[in-house]
């Protein structure tokens, strides 16, 4: 009887190990995936910065509202940045965001 719980015990404990081994390959994953996004974001990030640096010769509204819309983004992809970053290290900070006009 002894064997047949030693058996039951062993089976559920090969079983658990698997399956935190899975685990802990998928959140290996999502964390590279989660940090090439971020190195994705930041750069877009900068680039749409220097955009927002250069004068604006055209004034029409429309213009003027494509500006508007690209200032809207580059604040939305900083706050999911840094949403996305602020739990894995601690170290790296993404800087408080510039005021371009």
């Amino acid at each position: 009887m002894d064997y047949l719980w030693l058996s039951l015990v062993s089976l559920i404990l090969c079983g658990s190990i698997y399956k935190n081994i899975t685990l802990g390959l998928t959140i290996l994953k999502m964390e590279d995936t989660l940090e090439e996004c971020l190195d994705v974001i930041e750069e877009k990030y900068y680039k749409m910065s220097e955009i927002l640096k250069r004068p604006l010769f055209y004034d029409s509204p429309e213009v003027r509202q494509v500006l508007k819309d690209i200032k809207e983004t580059r604040s939305s992809l900083h706050q999911v940045a840094y949403v996305l970053s602020k739990n894995f290290e601690e170290d790296e900070d993404l800087g408080p965001e510039e005021e371009i006009n």
